[in-house]
């Protein structure tokens, strides 16, 4: 049994209608409980229900963060190493229907943006690449790791899914954690916004972070594209996934981003927009969910918002970031999104200080 089987029983429509039927009385019991919180206490603080209660949210999600993480912020930081893609996400700049440059980094390329990121002061890299096999397989991905591996403390990826034989393949060659989006839980809609390439097959996705449990990779992270579909189901469909995964891959530790659309290349707008208020809504209700659960927040947002998030539940954040292979080093104009927030991690460093914040640069040392 995968997690798809769970989520195969579980009704989106029905769920929304749960979300909105809960009450005053309902949200008041999640938020007073002392012990940990079940789908049920996050359908309350999700809903509609739950807004005014939004300060008391944020303060608990403050205490709770602060008891687990202390004051602290982890800067990380994105190396794209290929914009070459063969899926169809009409949401997606990269959309291999796109009329783009495409490339592909070379080993003098990498190190080239490496050199850079260092400059800034980064320990902890987090690799990116379009899915494309061909392109950038398993054997580039290896390649691109050890050839950055003498430069920084800790590696992530967020790339095409793997089998799991691949991920403990790239452990072995220090592999720290991969992050893995769904997009959306929305079986039924899934298919509208990956109409074609690898990313059309929902289940092969969805089993991406079992197979990573299974290869025993430390990190797993999760995440739903704000914008596609109701926020607030998506949230549940997340939570659901993230309990299942806790319980049966208990040794690896999980985080989930929170990533709205931004910007692009294309022509789609989405359906759902999610407000600001909507956004911390559920940011508070996952650090209540979950208090050990790491929380990150991109540059797809707005300076204002990230100043304000530092001190009220999220963990980590990046800063001076690229969307664009090769953008650290060369000015180019092939972004997958346009970054909300370009300010730099000097910048950043002296915001997260001046709240009374540490910053670190990685969360382990040496992998291996």
């Amino acid at each position: 049994m995968t997690f798809y089987d769970i989520a195969n029983t579980l009704d989106w429509k029905q769920i929304e209608q749960e979300i909105l039927q809960k009450t005053a009385t309902d949200v008041e019991m999640a938020l007073s409980k002392n012990t940990i919180l079940n789908i049920e206490d996050m359908k309350a603080l999700v809903s509609p229900a739950a807004e005014p209660y939004l300060e008391t949210m944020a303060q608990l999600s403050r205490k709770a963060t602060q008891e687990r993480f202390g004051k602290t912020i982890q800067f990380y930081i994105p190396l794209y190493l290929t914009n070459a893609c063969l899926n169809h996400c009409i949401y997606c700049g990269f959309n291999h229907n796109n009329k783009i440059h495409r490339v592909i980094l070379s080993d003098k390329e990498i190190l080239e943006e490496v050199k850079v990121i260092k400059n800034m002061g980064y320990e902890h890299l987090l690799l990116l690449t379009g899915e494309s096999p061909v392109h950038a397989g398993v054997d580039y991905m290896e390649h691109a790791m050890q050839l950055v591996r003498p430069y920084f403390k800790q590696l992530t990826l967020e790339v095409q899914p793997l089998k799991s034989e691949e991920y403990r393949r790239l452990r072995d060659s220090g592999l720290y954690g991969v992050y893995v989006y769904q997009e959306t839980y929305n079986q039924e809609r899934y298919p509208i916004y990956h109409p074609a390439g690898l990313k059309h097959d929902y289940r092969w996705r969805l089993e991406t972070p079992d197979r990573l449990g299974e290869a025993g990779v430390h990190k797993i992270g999760l995440g739903a594209l704000l914008g596609l579909e109701n926020w607030r189901v998506e949230s549940i469909f997340m939570a659901e996934h993230l309990r299942y995964l806790e319980k049966r891959y208990w040794r690896s530790r999980y985080s989930v981003a929170f990533p709205r659309i931004r910007p692009h290349e294309g022509t789609f707008q989405p359906q759902y927009n999610v407000t600001d208020k909507q956004f911390t809504q559920m940011i508070w209700a996952f650090r209540l969910f979950d208090h050990d659960l790491e929380m990150s927040l991109t540059t797809r947002e707005s300076p204002n918002m990230r100043n304000h998030m530092i001190s009220l539940g999220i963990t980590s954040i990046s800063a001076g970031s690229k969307t664009d292979p090769g953008g650290y080093a060369h000015e180019n104009e092939l972004e997958q999104f346009s970054p909300n927030d370009n300010r730099d991690p000097k910048t950043m460093l002296e915001m997260v200080k001046a709240q009374g914040y540490d910053v670190v640069w990685k969360d382990w040392d040496n992998f291996n």
